[in-house]
C-alpha cells in the first residue's frame, strides 16, 4: 500500500468529499485507511447501571480508492517509486517528481 501514517489526502467519493485531513491508520489487509476528523458517525450507548447514556463520535475507515494523496502543492498527485543508488526505495509525487518526506513513526 502506498499510502502512510501522515500523509495529507483529499476525500474524493462519499459523503465528506472534497474534505481534507491526515491519515492516522492504514489497514492494508482491508485497503482502507483512518482519516482524523472525516466519515464520522455517531453511537448512541444506552445507560447501564451507574453509568450514564451518552452518544460517541467514532471515524469509520475509508477505502483507499476513495482518497487521493496530496502533494506538496496542495493539488492531487499519485505515489511512485525510485530506488535511489545506494538501493534505497523512496516514495516520489507524480506530477511534481520530488520525494515525499519521509515521517517518522512514533510508538
Amino acid at each position: 500500500m502506498k499510502f502512510k501514517v501522515g500523509d495529507t489526502i483529499l476525500v474524493t467519493a462519499g459523503k465528506d468529499k472534497g474534505r481534507k485531513g491526515t491519515i492516522t491508520k492504514v489497514l492494508p489487509l482491508d485497503n482502507k485507511v483512518l482519516v482524523e476528523g472525516v466519515n464520522v458517525y455517531v453511537k448512541h450507548v444506552k445507560p447501564a447501571g451507574d453509568r450514564a447514556g451518552q452518544r460517541l463520535s467514532l471515524s469509520r475507515p475509508l477505502p483507499t480508492a476513495n482518497v487521493a494523496i496530496l502533494n506538496d502543492k496542495g493539488e492531487v498527485d499519485r505515489i511512485g517509486y525510485q530506488v535511489t543508488t545506494d538501493g534505497q526505495k523512496t516514495r516520489i509525487f507524480r506530477k511534481t517528481g520530488q520525494a515525499m518526506a519521509v515521517k517518522t513513526e512514533k510508538k
